[in-house]
């Protein structure tokens, strides 16, 4: 019945992030309005809206132990290719961290919004493969 439709990611500058997010997640827009642009990305349904705001707002939450978690992350199917990209890219980034299957590292837009990348193992029930069974078990 439901599912996810857009992503909205605050933004300063919008002209400058339209440019930063098309270069970098290679989105493309699909229209844009007084103080924000749509995106959508070659794969997947989900859509891109940037927001233009007059502060940076936070895109991540405080999980404790000075621990912060982003609201949502991208998915890769090789995160050393992903990382490479934003590296030659001279694109903030963490270190890649592994964690129960998992593979991923933090990278950051033009206003220091944070946003996760991760490589989740074929054997991890969160697998895009091992949700789409789920998905279509519970459609029978």
């Amino acid at each position: 019945m439901f599912q996810i439709g857009s992503i909205f990611v605050p933004v300063t500058n919008l002209a400058k992030a339209k440019e930063w997010y098309t270069k970098h997640l290679g989105v493309k827009e699909i229209d844009s309005w007084e103080g924000g642009a749509g995106f959508y990305f070659p794969t997947g349904s989900v859509q891109l809206g940037l927001m233009e705001v007059s502060e940076p707002q936070p895109t991540d939450f405080n999980i404790g132990n000075g621990q912060k978690n982003s609201y949502y992350n991208f998915v890769v199917q090789d995160i050393h290719e992903a990382y490479d990209h934003f590296s030659q890219n001279d694109v903030p980034t963490s270190e890649i961290h592994e964690f129960g299957g998992m593979k991923f590292f933090d990278f950051f837009d033009p206003d220091g919004n944070p946003f996760s990348v991760v490589d989740e193992d074929l054997s991890s029930p969160f697998h895009k493969e091992n949700v789409r069974k789920m998905q279509e078990k519970d459609q029978h």
